[in-house]
């Protein structure tokens, strides 16, 4: 079967060459902004030949572009839409889908009847911060005219759709159009004439800003520890849903200014960075617990009284949003931005960077900023034609946006505690002694949903377990859940057992738990967004066995220590229970360095008859897996135990000297 050449034609190449090379260049779009056109005659697999134009897809990401991301339209039927007048936004849309020409194609640009209703083979439309700084103030016409001549026509700000379209129409006798708090429109005859251009204005645009800018004001930052403020920052930028904080030190200077605040009150420098980051940020400048409620609820309330103003112009069916922000700046800092994965905070921070640094440099070479008019900044935040690109998102995971601890990661229960959390959009901080274990468990779970961050170290060690708590707030902003797994089992009767191995045992299995539980409670407790602890214990704590003294004791004090982190932690919204777990055998170190052939001598069989006999003795007369132990935390670090506190689960198959009791 012969390719589809309306996927093959070598104008689409040459269209996702251009691109890409837009795209691998942030400071003409970001993260699916702007969007690139090509138009050609093609012989079609029916025989027909037909005039087409490729427009990028709607929230299409020019970096990463193929043949899939482009809509190949009917131009004729593109042209025959010009007798139009108006058209509103709807109706617009419904006529484009009209002129497709594949199957499935993805939903076209919402500015694609202006690419079609010019007449030039190339169009490139970018977001260049370059453009953005030389129009986002009271004068922007005018340095316009004075940096690029009066061959460039010049656009004040209007909303995409229809009516842009038959504006730009007009202007085809110029070299191209700038948008104002927009972006930029160029085109030309070849590909590569095309991609110059772009580059060329945008060049010339930062030639005159160089030589107008000035060197800004700086505050005195004031002194921060992020170790105990982030957690309260992330739980003020969570809105009640655990998210995902990054910190960002590229904003650093800007959040530093003396007029920072005038800078962020520009809002965003291309109006499509308001469906990802929202219309304002908020500065931080006092980050204890009492200023950092007057700030976010001063937010709230500018948030709610902006929108009580253009309410009318709310679409029918569309709620308003939470009045919170989704960027933060701290001077001192930088920029600290939340998602439900660390790739969406990256994201988020990328955005704003590039949206702050346009203001930044507007202040510094026209003395003023000026953001959108406050009407246009509402109808294009709520516009169901861009929001339109987040459904295009897949919707958040069962654990996204939360943090968790799991120790003894490397292997076994812990192993596939990890990849559930993981796989569930859950990011992870995994601690373990085995290094190379942990390297396996980081490559084998690479593609997961969630994010991962390693600790390999001992436990036992005060400061490894600081260090993974830490890690928790360094790279996620703070923590929702600890799964304290790591243990060891010494095999000997208690006549034989020796001072070192009964310390040992407890160093590890309940010492170590402890330093976790109380780093842990102290921070989600400061956190004030609550969260799980899960203890793995073992049918041990309550059904002891001969020369398994040690494992046994540390195990039921290990349930003790369950039940008093839920008494103290119930207050905060902290929830503590465990799991018995009983012979679980697949990838477990447990029964390694000769546990296997002890535990099977006790109970007077070979070794290799060890698994069979533990299913054997269970009620349900099954094999235990870790899978289901990880079936059982899943449960209790979800939200559907959030009424269960200071519980035994077992997951043992059911053992009757083991019950809860």
């Amino acid at each position: 079967m012969s390719p589809n050449p309306l996927l093959t034609h070598p104008a689409l190449d040459q269209l996702i060459e251009r691109t890409r090379l837009i795209g691998a260049d942030d400071n003409l779009v970001v993260h699916g902004g702007g969007n690139t056109s090509s138009k050609a005659d093609v012989t079609l697999e029916d025989g027909q030949t037909r005039r087409v134009m490729w427009i990028k897809a709607s929230g299409g990401d020019m970096a990463t572009a193929t043949a899939t991301t482009f809509a190949p339209l009917d131009l004729d039927k593109i042209d025959s839409l010009r007798v139009h007048q108006n058209l509103s936004d709807e109706e617009m849309v419904e006529l484009v889908s009209q002129t497709s020409l594949l199957a499935g194609a993805p939903r076209p640009s919402i500015e694609t009847l202006l690419h079609g209703f010019m007449p030039y083979t190339h169009i490139d439309h970018v977001h260049a911060d370059a453009i953005c700084a030389l129009t986002n103030h009271a004068s922007g016409r005018e340095a316009t005219l004075e940096a690029l001549g009066d061959e460039w026509a010049y656009v004040e700000w209007m909303r995409s759709g229809f009516p842009l379209s038959k504006v730009v129409e007009k202007m085809g006798d110029y070299r191209g159009v700038i948008l104002a708090h927009h972006g930029v429109i160029t085109w030309a005859d070849s590909s590569d004439e095309c991609y110059q251009e772009t580059l060329r204005v945008v060049s010339l645009a930062n030639e005159y800003l160089d030589a107008r800018q000035k060197k800004p004001t700086m505050a005195a930052p004031p002194a921060i520890d992020l170790h105990e403020a982030l957690p309260r920052v992330r739980s003020h930028l969570s809105a009640g849903r655990p998210r995902i904080l990054r910190v960002d030190e590229r904003l650093r200077d800007i959040a530093s200014r003396e007029d920072i605040r005038e800078i962020v009150s520009a809002g965003v420098s291309s109006a499509d960075h308001t469906l990802r980051i929202r219309p304002f940020s908020i500065v931080l400048d006092n980050l204890d617990d009492e200023s950092l409620q007057a700030q976010f609820a001063d937010y709230d309330n500018r948030y709610q009284e902006y929108a009580a103003r253009h309410q009318a112009h709310l679409p029918e069916g569309y709620e308003l949003f939470d009045g919170v922000p989704r960027v933060a700046l701290i001077p001192g800092v930088g920029a600290v931005t939340v998602g439900d994965t660390l790739a969406e905070a990256t994201m988020l921070a990328d955005i704003a960077f590039h949206t702050h640094t346009v203001a930044a440099r507007v202040k510094d070479c026209f003395g003023e900023v000026e953001a959108m008019p406050e009407e246009e900044i509402f109808r294009f935040e709520y516009w169901p034609m861009e929001l339109y690109k987040l459904s295009l998102k897949p919707g958040p995971k069962k654990f996204s946006g939360k943090v968790f601890i799991v120790t003894g990661a490397a292997g076994g229960i812990g192993r596939a505690i990890t990849e559930r959390i993981l796989s569930l959009g859950g990011a992870v901080i995994a601690s373990d002694l085995n290094t190379d274990g942990l390297a396996t468990v980081a490559e084998d779970f690479a593609d997961l949903a969630g994010d991962m961050v390693t600790i390999a170290g001992d436990l036992t060690d005060p400061d490894v377990v600081r260090q993974s708590v830490q890690a928790a707030i360094a790279h996620f902003g703070g923590l929702d859940g600890l799964v304290v797994n790591a243990g060891i089992a010494v095999s000997k009767e208690l006549v034989e057992l020796s001072d070192e191995d009964w310390q040992r045992s407890m160093d590890i299995n309940l010492t170590s738990a402890f330093r976790l539980t109380r780093e842990s409670l102290s921070l989600m407790g400061s956190q004030q967004m609550g969260g799980s602890l899960v203890f793995i214990a073992s049918k041990n704590a309550f059904a002891p066995g001969a020369a398994f003294g040690a494992y046994s004791v540390s195990k039921a004090g290990l349930v003790q220590l369950m039940r008093i982190a839920a008494i103290e932690g119930g207050p905060h919204g902290i929830r503590s229970n465990a799991l018995n777990p009983d012979a679980i055998f697949d990838g477990s170190e447990l029964w390694s360095n000769g546990i296997r052939e002890q535990r099977a001598a006790a109970h007077g069989i070979e070794p290799d008859q060890l698994e069979d006999f533990y299913a054997t003795r269970n009620l349900l007369e099954v094999h235990v897996r870790s899978s289901d132990v990880a079936d059982a935390t899943e449960y209790l670090l979800s939200e559907a135990s959030s009424r269960t506190t200071g519980s035994v689960i077992p997951v043992d198959g059911g053992v009757a000297a083991g019950f809860p009791r």
